[in-house]
């Protein structure tokens, strides 16, 4: 008998997977808060580096800026987890807790790394970081060499956070082996990640899928969907290469200019890259694509939300991206908000 298979094969509870495929602000938080919406969503985990990304969400209305909630706080049924793995100011954290309301349900890893001041002061002060890599000095690097050190001070030894401390992976598991749904949220994306990225312009530490399992403590024959996110043309911010870069007026002229959610800097665009996407798949085993930003490249899209809209030029580009993958493309966002999306089936 294959029992890895017989295992998989009876394994309870869903955990689905979103991180991003290029070099971050993808969209992620659209795509979480359509499935915290959309599905009964019992928990929805962050993993990923920490407050150095940033993402933003439009829910009833309101347009929320995070660097540390999950995008699918604002379900009220659903659980909120912070990983081991991640690291957290505490100060944003808390702050975060109060705009999105949601003291009684939001937990942190006993186990979850903390940034301090003088990280911050350290990361600023390093001309490596802020000069060559571009960091966004928000601590994380610098926190993370403490960690590594096995010297940073963690979730448990913090006054402040203690009414939110808990064992994350158990409360998962548990959640799972009760046949319930947990949503994984990466951050940053996978050309980012420090050993499948674009070295030495990377964060500090793996952001794949993979990791993302790790980071909150789910082991990986329990994930069941992998949604990896692009966006229908590339950006990033900070400097490394980035193929096919457009210069600014070229950017504006295309309508593709954006700031960074953390920095404020103009995220730097070049055309959708077929071949990066398809490394970006098969490193994070992805099952679906969702593609954003496609009212931007095609604005006869903007705010559609069926099939039919879908143009012959918008439908050969998805079908390329297909083809070149190997992964069908699911999610399909056509605005910022949430229900400006097209569902393929």
């Amino acid at each position: 008998m294959n029992v890895v298979s017989e295992t998989v094969r009876g394994q309870k509870g869903r955990v689905i997977i979103v991180v991003g495929g290029f070099w971050g602000d993808e969209g992620k938080g659209k795509i979480v808060s359509y499935i915290a919406s959309k599905y009964r969503i019992d928990a929805v985990a962050r993993a990923g580096t920490g407050p150095n990304a940033g993402h933003t969400v439009v829910h009833d209305g309101v347009t929320y800026k995070l660097r540390l909630m999950p995008s699918g706080f604002f379900s009220e049924n659903t659980r909120i987890f912070i990983g081991p793995g991640v690291l957290i100011n505490e100060s944003i954290f808390l702050q975060e807790v109060d705009t999105c309301k949601v003291e009684n349900r939001v937990f942190v890893d006993r186990h979850t790394g903390v940034i301090t001041e003088e990280h911050i002061e350290l990361e600023k002060a390093s001309q490596h970081l802020m000069g060559k890599i571009g960091s966004t000095g928000s601590g994380c690097g610098t926190a993370n060499v403490d960690r590594i050190k096995r010297k940073l001070k963690l979730a448990k030894d913090y006054n402040k956070l203690k009414p939110f401390i808990t064992d994350v992976s158990e409360e998962l598991n548990d959640i799972l082996d009760n046949n319930g749904t947990v949503l994984v949220e990466g951050s940053q994306a996978t050309f980012l990640s420090l050993y499948h990225g674009t070295y030495p312009f990377v964060t500090s530490k793996d952001v794949t899928a993979s990791a993302a399992l790790s980071d909150v403590g789910i082991g990986p024959t329990r994930a069941t969907e992998v949604i990896v996110v692009f966006k229908a043309f590339v950006t990033r911010v900070g400097e490394g290469h980035l193929d096919g870069e457009l210069d600014a007026d070229e950017v504006i002229r295309r309508n593709w200019q954006e700031y960074g959610t953390v920095t404020g800097r103009l995220r730097r665009a070049a055309p959708f890259d077929f071949k990066l996407a398809r490394k970006a798949v098969r490193i994070n085993g992805a099952t679906n694509i969702a593609l954003t930003k496609m009212d931007i490249l095609f604005p006869e899209l903007k705010g559609a939300t069926t099939t039919d809209a879908l143009t012959k030029a918008s439908l050969e580009f998805i079908e390329k991206i297909e083809e070149k993958t190997g992964v069908r493309v699911t999610y399909i966002s056509t605005g910022p908000e949430a229900k400006a999306l097209i569902i393929r089936e």
